[in-house]
């Protein structure tokens, strides 16, 4: 079996969504990625979001500038510590995080159209068990 074939024709599919997706916001996909991310985590850092987003620092930095800029998000400072900077969602950023949401689950209910709980169960614990040994290796 290629398995770097069937993951890069998966990860294809999956950015081809993303693109058509964020397009529709006039967004990238890491800009989608970062709003419904965002969403997820409720009130969060830079540093936070860093595991997540595909790209490094100095990028993640820029991403939230854009972000504040167009409206999508809201800095604060932590009381407790004035060097904290916490990110939320501002309203229409939540309004368009949660369009985005629901388009892409629309993108994944079609790619897994015809498959079983099992199935998805058993793909989601294979991915998750080849990137384990993925950090494993990485790690070493």
């Amino acid at each position: 079996m290629d398995l770097g074939r069937h993951v890069a024709e998966l990860a294809n599919a999956l950015a081809k969504c993303s693109a058509e997706v964020s397009s529709v916001h006039d967004l990238l996909p890491t800009e989608m990625l970062l709003l419904m991310t965002c969403r997820q985590m409720g009130e969060c850092t830079a540093t936070q979001l860093a595991p997540v987003l595909p790209v490094d620092s100095s990028r993640i930095s820029r991403l939230i500038n854009g972000m504040v800029d167009r409206g999508f998000l809201v800095r604060r400072r932590t009381p407790s510590d004035r060097r904290l900077v916490m990110l939320t969602l501002s309203e229409s950023g939540e309004d368009v995080a949660i369009d985005l949401t629901q388009r892409m689950e629309a993108h994944y209910d079609a790619l897994t159209e015809g498959l079983t709980e099992e199935q998805l169960r058993g793909f989601a614990e294979t991915a998750n068990a080849i990137v384990a040994n993925f950090d494993a290796t990485a790690a070493e």
